[in-house]
């Protein structure tokens, strides 16, 4: 039976519908007072460590995001952790728990079908997320300002502005999951855990498994010096399948302009080159775009996958 009119019928109405739910939910008041004390905890850090350097260092503000001070780690290494855990609660029940509401029937009962139903409780998902980024880098700036006395440049504008949406991209791959979970089991709590699970396993053990399976696919010859840097070079292949490793490329050469190369580096890359001096902006977009593009793809692929699955569910009353 053909559809009449356009799919995407009621997608704004269910997109900030989803977002004001977020938004007061108990849930993401506990996630992002997590977010907020820690963050907030590893600047004060961070600023007493570089508050000497003020007029030696041209991008001083780079480093409140960077810098650590024992025993709290950096400003990034906290949320390279948590982002995950925000997309991964802001989603996990977003279609299984309207059928365990029994309301699922009821909203496409109404004139919506269910690719708005789907989108609209992803983009909110990601609207939530972004307006949490940023006012969270709002307030990080402030407090440097106040502190340190001195405004950001333009170019650690534009950096900063590139690591809220790469963070966002990074979130929305993570809430990608916990939707396709979300569509594959009944039970939130299973959806939950699965994507936990994953989460696990893409974030601290595959540092582990990238170069055991790179050593079984390209073994070393102790006779030719090549074979181990095949090895390496499939290694680090392996290793970007996982979105953390995307994420903390993107975050080493849009907070660190020193940044040249990822991986292994050969003398003959570095000819012309001046050490240490840091690259515009520009460059250092040019550098992360394969990184960043793999995760707007991934994000897009599995949500593709959470649609198809949804689309062939059968819904009764």
């Amino acid at each position: 039976m053909r559809r009449e009119g356009s799919p995407f019928t009621g997608l704004s109405t269910v997109a900030l519908k989803e977002s004001a739910d977020h938004m007061v939910s108990s849930r993401m008041h506990l996630v992002m007072l997590l977010v907020l004390l820690t963050a907030l905890g590893s600047v004060y850090g961070a600023i007493g460590q570089i508050k000497d350097t003020v007029g030696q260092d041209p991008f001083l503000f780079l480093r409140l995001f960077t810098t650590a001070r024992d025993p709290l780690p950096s400003f990034v290494a906290f949320l390279g952790f948590l982002l995950p855990l925000i997309g991964i609660a802001l989603g996990f029940d977003a279609i299984n728990g309207e059928y365990n509401r029994r309301t699922m029937s009821r909203i496409l009962s109404q004139p919506i079908y269910r690719d708005a139903l789907l989108a609209g409780k992803f983009l909110g998902g990601l609207l939530v997320i972004g307006i949490c980024l940023l006012t969270l880098w709002l307030l990080v700036t402030g407090m440097g300002i106040l502190t340190m006395g001195l405004p950001p440049s333009t170019e650690e504008v534009l950096r900063g502005l590139a690591f809220l949406l790469a963070s966002l991209f990074y979130a929305g791959v993570w809430l990608a999951v916990s939707m396709l979970f979300s569509t594959l089991f009944r039970a939130p709590a299973t959806s939950a855990l699965a994507a936990l699970t994953l989460w696990l396993v893409l974030t601290l053990f595959w540092g582990m498994i990238a170069p055991l399976v790179a050593s079984a696919i390209a073994p070393v010859d102790p006779y030719n010096p090549m074979t181990m840097v095949h090895q390496a070079a499939i290694g680090q292949d392996i290793a970007r399948i996982s979105p953390a490793t995307l994420y903390q490329e993107i975050i080493q050469a849009l907070l660190n302009p020193q940044t040249r190369t990822f991986g292994l580096v050969f003398l003959s890359q570095l000819q012309g080159a001046l050490m240490g001096a840091p690259l515009p902006f520009g460059q250092s977009a040019l550098l992360i775009w394969p990184e960043l593009c793999g995760l707007i793809a991934a994000m897009i692929v599995i949500y593709t996958i959470a649609y198809v699955s949804f689309q062939r569910q059968e819904i009764r009353a």
